[in-house]
């Protein structure tokens, strides 16, 4: 069997090194594509130097001509560059495994139509144990429906410039579309100074900022007498890495869509 080639955008980030690594070390994947903005200083160099093995394949902001050929691209970057990426990759026949965060609801139905051509897997987190524990979420929401306030905490490291983190509020319309609430109309983002005391009906998210935290997250059901606690922590990237290199297999045998790492883990 051939090869998955793979593009990878926003190469010489912190996530786009550790995919670079991962895809090394894969069998069944070569790199095809490594792509960065314009005015990188790594444009033109050997995209294996940054995972410590040269490997032919140059860094380029020239995208449509570095997809030519690509099965899968892997982006993990801002909003509108992936929605520059998608219209390259829909016009081109290559798929998207995307975990950009802080796309609003207009850019997602950009997505969506999107995955009318191409298929696309799009999640939060790309984490095999954070969806999972999308799933856990499910049967403790429905559990304690009633007598349990909710709140969601999470962390991130000091660079991080989106609030909450995508995952938070994935798991958020998780709890909400469980217990039949509209995220947008309950979700609670702060509190300051006096707010009365609190609405059952709500979903309090908090968020924390400071030095490397890879990622925290914790969903809190406090009730009367006790408190349940669902939490995932990541100690490195390396696990949302190997987590789109899944959806980035699971591409390569289904057609186009729009797809999660639900469908990619077979949770649904």
């Amino acid at each position: 069997m051939s090869k998955i080639k793979i593009a990878i955008a926003g190469s010489s980030g912190r996530m786009g090194r550790i995919l670079l690594e991962s895809v090394a070390r894969a069998d069944d994947l070569v790199l095809h594509a490594a792509l960065e903005h314009g005015g990188s200083a790594m444009l033109g160099r050997d995209a294996g130097e940054l995972s410590g093995a040269p490997c032919g394949v140059k860094i380029s902001a020239e995208v449509e001509a570095a997809l030519q050929g690509a099965d899968v691209l892997i982006d993990f970057t801002r909003p509108e560059g992936t929605l520059h990426h998608l219209e390259i990759c829909r016009r081109l026949g290559v798929n998207m495994v995307i975990g950009t965060t802080g796309l609003n609801a207009q850019q997602k139905a950009q997505l969506g139509a999107g995955a009318q051509d191409i298929g696309i897997v799009f999640a939060p987190n790309m984490s095999v144990g954070v969806n999972l524990v999308f799933k856990l979420l499910e049967t403790a929401s429905r559990v304690l429906s009633e007598g349990y306030d909710i709140e969601i905490i999470e962390a991130h490291h000091r660079h991080k410039v989106d609030s909450p983190s995508g995952t938070a509020l994935g798991m958020g319309e998780v709890v909400a579309r469980t217990l039949g609430r509209n995220l947008e109309a309950c979700a609670v983002y702060g509190r300051v100074g006096v707010t009365g005391e609190r609405d059952p009906s709500t979903i309090g998210f908090a968020t924390v900022r400071g030095g490397d935290i890879v990622g925290d997250h914790t969903v809190l059901y406090a009730g009367t007498g006790e408190r349940i606690e669902i939490t995932h922590k990541a100690s490195s990237r390396a696990t949302f890495a190997l987590g789109a290199l899944r959806a980035a297999r699971y591409l390569a045998v289904h057609s186009a869509g729009m797809y999660d790492m639900q469908d990619v883990l077979a949770l649904k």
